[in-house]
Order: C-alpha cells, then sequence, then structure tokens
C-alpha cells in the first residue's frame, strides 16, 4: 500500500450559496483525495486585492495517497465542476470556489505550476485564522515559525469573523463506532489486510493482523499438502489463539473500536479443505476447546472475489511460495467459507462481492465498500 501523507487545503468563496460550495467542495475532496481528518470553523473575510463580495474560508486538514501534483489536478477539476471558470486575465475576481495546497506534509516543492508550502500563506489572515484551528503547532518548513506565530506576525488586518455554522465532515456517514470489533476476512488474496489497515487508519481504530507470514510450514505446506496440512492447522490454531487473546484484551483508550483481517473461525474453514476426515474431526473437538470463551465480531465482512481476480492478486503481491496456488483449491476455501457462514445465524455477516472493484486503488470503490459495509 501506498504511503498516507498529509496536506492542508484553503477554500473560499464569494459568489452565490457560499457556505453551500464550500460544504460541495469539502465532499468532493473527501471523495476524490483522501479523509478529511479536520474542519476549521468558516469565517468570513472581505475581498483581498478586488472590490467583491465578502468571502467564506475556511481550512481542512486531508490524509492521503496521492502525489502533489495530482491533488492540485483533482482540486482544480473540482473547480471546474462547481462552476469556476479559468481567469482570462491576471489579477484577483470573485469565484464560486478556490482551492490551494498550503502544506503538503513538510515537503517544500518549486515547480512552474506548484509552489508548496503557498508562497502567500503566510500573509493572509484568512488563511492563518482557520489554519490555527486545526494545526495551530504546524511548523513552516521555510519560515521555521508554526501557525500561530505567523498569524501574531501578519500584517494584514483584515477582520475575520466566524459565522455560527460548521461544515459537515463526510466520513461521518460512516458509522463504524457501532461496533467494538469488526472482522474483516475472505480467501487468500481477497484484500481483507488491505481493507482492514485502510479501515484503521481512516476511522481510529485498532487494527489486528493476522501474523501469517512468520509461521515456518506455510512454504512447506503448498510444496507437500498431505505432509504438513496437519502440522500447519495445528500451528495456525495455537499462533492465532495466542494472538487474538492478546490483542482483545490489551484495550486501547484511544481508538474507537477494532478491526482485524481474520477471524478465528477460519481456522475451521481452511482445515477442513485440508485435512482427512478423521483429522479434521479431531481438530474441531481442538478447536472448540480453544476458542470457546474467545470474543466473536460485532460484525464479519466477508470480502468475497471471483478466482481469476485472486489469482491476479497472489501474482500481484509476489509471495514465492503462494505461486503455485491451484484455482481448485482458491474454489475450496471460497465454498468452505460460504457455507460456514450459512451455518452461522447468529453471527451479524456480511458477505460483499468485490470482484469487479478496485478498492485499494480506486477510493470511489473504497468508499462504495465503505457504505455496503457500514449501510
Amino acid at each position: 500500500m501506498k504511503s498516507v501523507k498529509t496536506v492542508y487545503i484553503a477554500l473560499g468563496s464569494n459568489k452565490g450559496n457560499k457556505l453551500q460550495y464550500l460544504q460541495y467542495a469539502v465532499d468532493a475532496i473527501f471523495e476524490n483525495i483522501g479523509l478529511v481528518s479536520k474542519i476549521s470553523k468558516v469565517y468570513t473575510a472581505p475581498a483581498l486585492g478586488f472590490e467583491g463580495d465578502d468571502f467564506y474560508n475556511a481550512c481542512i486538514k486531508v490524509e492521503t495517497e496521492l502525489k502533489p501534483k495530482k491533488i492540485l489536478k483533482e482540486l482544480q477539476a473540482i473547480e471546474s465542476r462547481l462552476g469556476r471558470v479559468a481567469k482570462i486575465n491576471s489579477g484577483y475576481e470573485s469565484r464560486e470556489i478556490d482551492l490551494d495546497i498550503l502544506f503538503y506534509n513538510d515537503e517544500i516543492i518549486k515547480e512552474k505550476i506548484l509552489l508548496i508550502p503557498h508562497p502567500e500563506l503566510h500573509k493572509r489572515r484568512f488563511v492563518l485564522q482557520p489554519l490555527l484551528d486545526i494545526a495551530k503547532e504546524l511548523e513552516h518548513p521555510v519560515l521555521n515559525k508554526n501557525i500561530e506565530l505567523l498569524l501574531e506576525a501578519c500584517m494584514d488586518k483584515s477582520v475575520i469573523e466566524p459565522i455560527k455554522i460548521w461544515l459537515k465532515n463526510p466520513s461521518k456517514a460512516y458509522t463504524f463506532g457501532d461496533y467494538n470489533y469488526i472482522a474483516i476476512e475472505g480467501n487468500i488474496g481477497a484484500g481483507k489486510t488491505s481493507l482492514a489497515t485502510k479501515i484503521s487508519n481512516d476511522f481510529n481504530a485498532k487494527l489486528i493482523l493476522e501474523r501469517f507470514a512468520d509461521n515456518p510450514f506455510l512454504p512447506k505446506f503448498y510444496k507437500e499438502p498431505e505432509r504438513y496440512a496437519f502440522t500447519l492447522e495445528m500451528s495456525f490454531l495455537a499462533d492465532r489463539y495466542q494472538q487474538i487473546s492478546d490483542d482483545l484484551s490489551q484495550l486501547d483508550l484511544f481508538k474507537d473500536f477494532m478491526v482485524s483481517d481474520y477471524d478465528v473461525n477460519k481456522s475451521l474453514v481452511f482445515s477442513k479443505v485440508t485435512l482427512p476426515e478423521d483429522e479434521f474431526r479431531l481438530y474441531r473437538k481442538l478447536f472448540y476447546q480453544v476458542y470457546k470463551d474467545i470474543s466473536k465480531p460485532d460484525l464479519y465482512v466477508y470480502l468475497y472475489q471471483n478466482t481469476e481476480r485472486l489469482q491476479a492478486n497472489i501474482k500481484k503481491r509476489g509471495r514465492n511460495y503462494e505461486k503455485d496456488i491451484k484455482n481448485e483449491y482458491l474454489e475450496k476455501i471460497n465454498t468452505g467459507y460460504l457455507e460456514f457462514l450459512k451455518s452461522q445465524p447468529e453471527m451479524n455477516v456480511k458477505i460483499i462481492d468485490v470482484s469487479d472493484k478496485d478498492f485499494v486503488k480506486n477510493r470511489k470503490d473504497y468508499l462504495w465498500l465503505l457504505g455496503e459495509i457500514s449501510g
């Protein structure tokens, strides 16, 4: 997965329904650029450098995987969709929406079409005042002063006043806070780790990831499944019990809920496929003894992907020991999961077909999936 960066964006409007334009812009930034993690108050400010109605101004903090030029392109597209026409002559003018990149992490970028930090931000009270709401201690990487000090030193004496209406954060539409523990499950290559990680980052969740990579029997199993199946499943039984017991018992007061990329019942699904019937019956007895007191997830999400997509994803991640996984094995695992879930009427389960979605690379697909999970 790509690394997540922090970008601060200034918003302004002085034409038409100004508050509505700001809200549309926040929603569009959330949909196309990344998570809106903080929103300032909205302030009124006089037009600077030209005659026009007062502006409504705000600043937002956004977590994004996009690079600066891509962000600029997306912001310009949002401005265009909201009715802003490209300037014919130089100088300032009234506009439905104005979107500017202020900071991108602590990077300094000097290019013809893009200057970061914004070269005028320290001169503009209508930028610094809302930025103070969400980034008081943020330090300017060129001027080496935080926002509070920059505002104190600002020569712009414009009168900036807050209004009593707040912009809404579109992320609040997703109600993950209704759950204490969400398990994301799926076949090999379904994307469960990627999704659990993105949800934990975006919604302040404690992340629990299965430590399968450390299992020394996994590569051996793929080479000689009949020989190593029982040994592998028993090692997973012990490892998953230890990990899930530790993780579920260690509450994090600073997190809103827990999200994992596995549920312990996957041991039953895989062992039923990999073990002979007599060994599976023995394994199942041990499983229920070991896991009888383990907490169950409040929500169980199963990501279904067809076999073709699973194989493409497996190939893409390039784990050498997975290169010979057969379609038949993946199909048996899918069938095993679906049969197991049908036998668990007491579980809160959502089965979501993501075969034609790419929620890792495509943010619209990711937001669609969040809606399916939380809806």
